[in-house]
């Protein structure tokens, strides 16, 4: 229990026009380059051109993590600002219709929009990843296997994606019923262990189906690049104390998991059926209504499964100094998540009277603000 757990955080933005808060379809290389002279390699061009990737270097504590990413969040917003842009953290753009999106000029991107066609281009989605260090890859499907049921209320406190092309889904987290259309995608199956799951990697690259497991873009995964374990199920928080608060609740939960071998250590044929549930309920609900508790058959408030997880945590929290981030959950429930805020918004702007489009234009400026805020 000595392990350090370093992590490492990865955000992505939406970029839209400062005046009609639409989506860019085309990056200006100046501004790449404008990026690229702020933030060097920290920062990445997306599938997308309307989209933009940060990452933090490899981090020993949130503080250290909150320090680079405010000034990310601030450069990235100042450099955009000079090209009459803003930049946002939210899963789904509002406004953004995907027809219109054109891929990122590089081969990685090229050859994905090849082969999965339209779906490339609906990728208009912006995620949250969190790297944790597990070093014995033995370890990391354990933990990735036993993760595996707390997936939905990270996804639920993350929940930043009401919008679709223009609309309001009626999800709170539309992001990943749209990423869902992709192969490998949504919660994995358990693995037996490493050679179990290395098994299903060398099968598909064997078969000409998957160059490697960079490939597998599942809501929880062991890296490729990394000796971590990659969370990937939460949307792009559009507050930064939410990112931070998904980042330590999950480097705590790796280090929970790790001292205590019996949670979620069994499964039956249908737990991974019931954790699709409890995903759906956090798609389309957020916090606003429970989870399913699989032993006692029976929905639980979002605010109950939150403290349950909290008295889980505590004493590794403590350990990693971490407490403050952690307990900022309670804050997204009493706040409410970036979706619930963002529906608020849109639907005072529509009682005032504003069109659907000029409605989510407000919005659209909100999410830029409270994203360099």
């Amino acid at each position: 229990m000595n392990e350090p757990y370093t992590l490492g955080i990865e955000e992505e933005y939406f970029l839209a026009e400062a005046d009609s808060k639409n989506t860019i379809a085309r990056m200006p290389r100046a501004l790449i380059r404008r990026f690229r002279g702020a933030l060097g390699e920290q920062v990445t061009p997306e599938l997308l051109q309307s989209q933009i990737e940060v990452g933090t270097p490899v981090c020993s504590s949130l503080a250290e993590a909150r320090q680079a990413l405010r000034r990310y969040r601030r450069a990235l917003a100042e450099a955009a600002a000079e090209f009459d842009m803003q930049v946002f953290a939210a899963g789904t753009h509002p406004l953004a219709v995907w027809s219109e999106q054109l891929p990122t000029d590089k081969p990685r991107y090229h050859k994905l929009a090849n082969d999965l066609k339209f779906l490339a281009r609906r990728n208009m989605l912006c995620g949250l990843h969190v790297h944790v260090e597990v070093k014995d890859p033995h370890v990391r499907i354990d933990v990735m296997n036993r993760m595996l049921p707390f997936l939905p209320l990270l996804l639920g406190l993350s929940t930043s994606s009401p919008f679709w092309a223009k609309y309001p889904t009626g999800l709170m987290g539309y992001r990943l019923a749209a990423y869902d259309e992709l192969p490998r995608t949504g919660i994995p199956d358990f693995f037996v262990n490493l050679a179990d799951y290395q098994g299903y990697i060398d099968t598909l690259v064997s078969a000409g189906v998957i160059e490697d497991a960079s490939h597998v873009w599942w809501a929880i995964r062991p890296s490729l690049r990394f000796p971590t374990l990659e969370l990937r199920v939460a949307d792009s928080c559009t507050h930064l104390e939410d990112t931070l608060c998904i980042a330590a609740l999950y480097r705590c939960m790796v280090r929970l998991l790790r001292r205590r071998p019996d949670i979620n250590g069994t499964w039956r044929n249908h737990t991974r059926l019931l954790i699709e549930e409890n995903r759906w309920r956090a798609q389309r609900y957020g916090t606003a209504e429970g989870q399913i508790d699989f032993d006692n058959r029976q929905i639980v408030p979002f605010a109950d499964v939150v403290e349950a997880l909290l008295g889980l945590i505590a004493e590794d929290a403590e350990a990693l100094d971490c407490m403050a981030e952690v307990q900022h959950a309670r804050t997204i429930l009493q706040r409410g998540t970036s979706a619930a805020q963002q529906m608020a918004l849109y639907r005072t702007k529509r009682q005032e009277g504003l069109s659907r489009i000029e409605a989510l234009r407000d919005v659209v400026g909100w999410l830029a603000e409270t994203t360099r805020a």
